[in-house]
């Protein structure tokens, strides 16, 4: 169970109003949607608020920069251009010379499993998707042989390359790591930042001072306030996740996943997850992928030869494999109180909000029947580039208006609070702060703005609710913008149901998914 602190009205208001005084660095938080097409999380400890805008600029500026080299979505890109190219000798910039080099190497150093031509097979099984069913043995065959063929030759005399063919190219298998691996590195350089964790869509750099908890999601659940599968603390190192379990397609009611064998044309599913700890993003993302398609043994093997990997693989018949030095990560992890940075003066990283009591304290004995609440909610997002994302509040009320459960509060600093105003106005005096909120996230790459959060019919006090109508609340709110507040009334007993909410400026779509729990009797 985690450890709260309760915190008194008083003590809310003083943290959300009183100016701060320490003169060590203190951390800022920003999130962010639709960045490289999924999630961002940016946590900065600086010396002022200053200096942490501006390293949160000149994060943006990078990410948007080798975005517009390395991107295979932007028809523009540097990448893009040359693709179109055919047989000449094209003089590139030295990030991309740097990314198709080490698809030369990693192309090798896996037998294989990882390629950047991957994406011919992958468009194989996306087209048999859509007609419902298999591919055909010839099709595979056929994608198979055009993979190892090579697809590119690098000159690094003249620094060019030659694109040979026009088998499709996909760059993602590191990509990611590879930009936010050199977004810190730009970060640190120009803001005078002591410490960066960057999260984009589960891959994560921690870099400086700070010691970060980590959280791996588990492949098997669906909703972001699930426990994880495990927790470890990293620093100065690289986290990524990969797995087959968001991304994929169904062909007659089977799932197939997204990562494929370039040198079988079958979809990887012997695993569910592998998590890889490396000095490097770009090895952490390549391992991650690539342990996907690896036998256990040729994973171990490849792992061996890069001083400071750790590893966490979970294979579909429910093995847990890990490296040997996974434990002290583990140990880290039992030992960490508080997230934040070293020898920091003070730390301002957000809290969760959670309650440590309820109003009406009376003890619930009735033993409610097997079912959960699942709410599915999408952020409205624009068309182009990246946004920030607004504070969101999910509670639930019984059909008096008291307060039962807070199911999640994503919010900045303290201070922001207020802008919750609804939510606030029921828990300002049961607030609580859980200092493991801080913890970043590592898992496979989600879409951006979609979530799913989980009420498992419990209080604020861990008691089963009796049967009953509710109020699901939503509550939206950016700072000095805009405001939303979605209701919907739920009845809580043994009858299923689908709920659809209507939409608005914030949200996109959001659904209540009330159902039997998985393993309810």
């Amino acid at each position: 169970m985690k450890k709260v602190l309760s915190l008194s009205l008083l003590t809310v208001f003083s943290l959300a109003f009183t100016p701060r005084t320490s003169k060590g660095p203190q951390w800022y938080v920003a999130h962010y949607e639709n960045v490289l097409g999924t999630s961002m999380e940016l946590k900065v400890a600086a010396p002022s608020p200053e200096a942490s805008q501006e390293t949160e600029k000149t994060v943006l500026k990078e990410i948007n920069r080798l975005s517009k080299i390395l991107s295979g979505y932007d028809a523009q890109s540097e990448f893009s251009r040359w693709f179109r190219t055919n047989n000449l000798a094209v003089p590139i910039s030295a990030e991309l010379y740097e990314i198709l080099n080490l698809f030369d190497q990693w192309r090798l150093r896996t037998n294989g499993a990882l390629d950047a031509s991957a994406e011919a097979l992958t468009q194989v099984w996306k087209r048999a998707a859509k007609e419902q069913r298999l591919p055909i043995p010839s099709e595979l065959a056929v994608a198979v042989e055009t993979i190892k063929q090579p697809h590119w030759r690098l000159d690094p005399a003249t620094h060019t390359a030659v694109h040979l063919d026009q088998v499709l190219l996909v760059l993602n298998s590191f990509a990611k790591s590879y930009i936010i691996q050199h977004a810190v590195i730009a970060a640190r350089k120009a803001a005078g930042a002591t410490s960066i964790v960057l999260n984009i869509g589960g891959d994560i750099v921690v870099d400086g001072k700070a010691t970060e908890p980590i959280d791996i999601s588990d492949p098997k659940a669906d909703a972001e306030n699930d426990p994880a599968l495990d927790h470890i603390v990293i620093a100065n190192a690289a986290i990524a996740t990969s797995g087959n379990y968001r991304r994929g397609e169904l062909i007659a009611g089977h799932w197939y996943s997204h990562i494929v064998d370039p040198r079988t044309g079958q979809p990887a599913d012997r695993v569910l997850s592998a998590t890889v700890v490396a000095p490097s993003a770009t090895d952490a993302g390549a391992l991650a992928t690539a342990f996907n398609v690896l036998g256990i043994t040729e994973c171990t093997a490849l792992a061996r030869q890069y001083p400071g990997v750790e590893y966490l693989i979970l294979t579909r018949d429910g093995q847990r494999i890990q490296s040997p030095g996974w434990k002290a990560l583990q140990a880290n992890a039992a030992e960490r109180t508080t997230p934040g940075i070293a020898n920091a003066a003070e730390s301002t990283t957000p809290v969760a909000s959670n309650v440590a009591a309820n109003k009406n304290p009376t003890a619930n004995t009735t033993k409610a029947a097997p079912f959960e609440l699942v709410v599915n909610f999408e952020i409205n997002l624009q068309k182009e580039g990246s946004v920030k994302r607004p504070y969101i509040a999910i509670w639930v009320e019984d059909q008096d208006h008291a307060p039962v459960r807070t199911i999640t509060v994503w919010h900045g600093s303290e201070r922001y609070l207020p802008e919750l105003r609804s939510w606030y106005l029921k828990y300002r005096s049961l607030y609580t702060a859980d200092p493991n909120f801080g913890t970043s996230i590592t898992s496979a790459t989600r879409s951006a703005g979609k979530y799913s959060v989980k009420w498992d019919g419990k209080d604020d006090k861990g008691n089963e609710v009796k049967p009953g109508k509710y109020v699901i609340k939503i509550e939206v709110s950016r700072e000095h913008g805009t405001y939303q507040l979605m209701r919907q009334e739920l009845d809580w007993n043994d009858q299923p149901q689908t709920l659809t909410l209507p939409a608005n400026i914030e949200i996109s779509a959001a659904s209540l998914d009330y159902r039997k729990k998985p393993n309810g009797n």
